[in-house]
């Protein structure tokens, strides 16, 4: 068994930490974000296709060097192909039945489960479902029962058919590439999916209990990994070779960070080697690696890149901090299309 996992973008939103890593290798816990995918594969999955595009030597050299005990294949895309055209260009790696996922979602997701749901149930395409309270925002499903009939986007909550979005895992029979034109960027959310449901084919819902992020933002991100923490019973998550003399809560740091005298981190997620001087505070923020943050500063909702310094006495609120040059061919906006919930 297969499973395509969507890891070409560039995560504009997640910029300027995106810049000098792929999004799918951003840390969470200090582990790479795509990691937590792999791992919560099912047995059965034993071939890994990874669709690429920005940074592919990175995430090749990440897997090179750790053994998940799959074999992984890096499937570059000259170009972006969205989800279904990423799913048609990997379709001669693909041999029965295949998951397709993006890298960038976070759950609680039983992949077993869901592949058992789709066999009892005769499916055709099976797609997880996620809860939410304010369903004019997304688009949501109308189901009946387990088999999905529609979507219907952003609908006032009085006509909401259910509170069920689109949650980003699809586990698919290979006659679905059949449907898929090649060499072009495909929409499987606009464009397969409504043709598949069209001609009648199973198309059903598995719903996820537990937790669903879709790291995609600085809020989301910050909160995966709040969720995760509270999950493992850990008010920090502390790096190796740190040395903290300050007070640090609720924040997660990489290795080899220091925290002077009379600091507080909160809430906060620094990454390896950053280093914060005596007195300063930080509050919902993002560190990137090497940085180094001076005496006396003050930071909230603040998002820094790479091998930045921040002066003595800053005081800085909800503001991305990138001064060096951005890396060629990097977009202003996103690319492709985006997941339709």
């Amino acid at each position: 068994m297969e499973a395509i996992i969507l890891a070409g973008g560039f995560g504009t939103r997640l910029k300027p930490l995106t810049y000098t890593r792929a999004k799918s290798l951003l840390p969470i816990m200090n582990r790479p974000m795509i990691s937590y995918i792999v791992n919560q594969l099912p047995d059965e999955v034993n071939r890994v296709i990874l669709a690429v595009n920005y940074r592919k030597k990175e995430i090749e050299e990440f897997f090179e060097g750790n053994d998940f005990g799959k074999e992984i294949i890096v499937n570059e895309e000259k170009t972006p192909l969205g989800t279904g055209g990423a799913a048609k260009f990997a379709e001669k790696h693909i041999t029965g039945s295949f998951f397709v996922l993006n890298s960038d979602i976070i759950s609680s997701l039983d992949m077993k489960k869901m592949v058992d749901f789709h066999y009892k149930n005769n499916g055709f395409i099976t797609i997880s479902l996620w809860p939410v309270k304010n369903v004019s925002e997304f688009g949501v499903v109308d189901i009946e029962g387990d088999r999905i009939k529609k979507f219907v986007e952003k609908p006032r909550p009085e006509e909401a058919p259910s509170n069920l979005i689109n949650a980003g895992a699809y586990f698919m029979e290979p006659e679905v590439m059949d449907r898929i034109e090649s060499g072009r960027l495909v929409s499987m959310e606009k464009e397969i999916f409504p043709k598949v449901i069209g001609e009648g084919k199973s198309f059903l819902g598995y719903r996820v209990s537990g937790y669903w992020i879709d790291v995609g933002r600085i809020k989301s991100y910050l909160r995966v990994h709040r969720i995760l923490m509270e999950k493992t019973g850990k008010e920090n998550f502390v790096g190796e070779n740190c040395k903290i003399q300050g007070k640090v809560s609720g924040s997660c740091l990489g290795d080899g960070v220091f925290v002077g005298e009379g600091t507080e981190v909160r809430d906060s997620i620094l990454y390896d080697r950053v280093h914060v001087s005596e007195m300063a505070k930080m509050k919902n923020c993002v560190i990137g690696e090497d940085c180094e943050i001076g005496r006396d500063s003050d930071l909230e909702n603040v998002v820094i890149g790479d091998n930045e310094v921040i002066e003595d006495g800053s005081m800085i609120r909800d503001k991305k901090i990138w001064t060096q040059k951005i890396p060629e061919g990097y977009p202003e906006e996103q690319v492709g299309n985006v997941l339709k919930r």
